[in-house]
């Protein structure tokens, strides 16, 4: 399973890029916003602009962790 290794709003927001600016902005959509905060993956267009703003790599947020389900096959 691929999961963020952070939490992307805070991060964000510790860039200067709180919620109110992100809308005000429209640097991201509202679903684009929730999907965040429910630690949903978002598409890569929207990873891009993460990566953009935050000046960093996919790797630097994101990460692989097998499955429970595979581990025991």
């Amino acid at each position: 399973m691929i999961r963020y290794k952070i939490n992307l709003l805070l991060a964000l927001k510790n860039v200067g890029y709180n919620t109110n600016k992100i809308r005000k902005e429209k640097i991201f959509t509202e679903a684009q916003l929730q999907q965040m905060r429910d630690n949903k993956l978002l598409t890569q267009k929207a990873l891009n602009k993460v990566c953009n703003l935050l000046e960093c790599q996919p790797g630097d947020i994101l990460e692989y962790v097998p499955d429970e389900i595979n581990q025991i096959q």
